[in-house]
């Protein structure tokens, strides 16, 4: 079986084909460790402004923890990815992965499914990694306009190395800036 890392050895990514790498990925996530994974996120939501911690735990649920098990099964096309992006994304997660599941940091099993889900939404599906109407301070959301994603921190937030925002396909919103 192909793990996500191996993926970094490819010449040429295909949708088919690294779909299935996640989707084996996310075969081996077990109800134990959803479970876990959103004990995590619950206790993490505690430094979340209380004004808001109850839509950003709904919208971090369905986005990481529930869409998990969604991966399986799917028909995707089997064109070509971009390479070179898809390797860069792999790289930044396995990166933040050292850093963000140290003492006291992420729970391994939610950065797991963190992992898995931010690959399958971006280059599977291609779609924003936090869906429409996930909030974010300020009281601003991720927006879906015009066939675009658009976002109200990308552009503060494109060169975080904990945060997606540097491979997510949504743009910065320009409402926002």
């Amino acid at each position: 079986m192909n793990k996500i890392e191996d993926v970094l050895s490819w010449d040429n990514i295909t949708r088919e084909k690294f779909f299935n790498v996640l989707e084996e990925e996310a075969k081996l996530i077990s109800l134990q460790d959803i479970m876990q994974a959103s004990l995590f996120l619950v206790n993490d939501a505690k430094y979340v402004q209380e004004s808001y911690r109850k839509e950003y735990l709904k919208s971090y649920t369905t986005a990481f923890i529930t869409r998990v098990k969604e991966i399986v099964g799917i028909d995707v096309n089997n064109d070509n990815l971009d390479s070179i992006k898809v390797k860069e994304a792999i790289s930044l997660l396995i990166n933040q992965e050292e850093i963000a599941t140290g003492e006291n940091g992420f729970d391994p099993k939610f950065f797991q499914i963190y992992k898995i889900v931010s690959l399958f939404t971006t280059f599977i599906l291609e779609e924003a990694v936090h869906p429409v109407n996930t909030p974010f301070p300020g009281g601003f959301k991720v927006k879906f306009n015009d066939n675009k994603y658009l976002c109200p921190v990308k552009e503060r937030q494109k060169d975080n190395p904990g945060a997606v925002c540097g491979f997510c396909i949504a743009e910065q919103d320009p409402e926002t800036i």
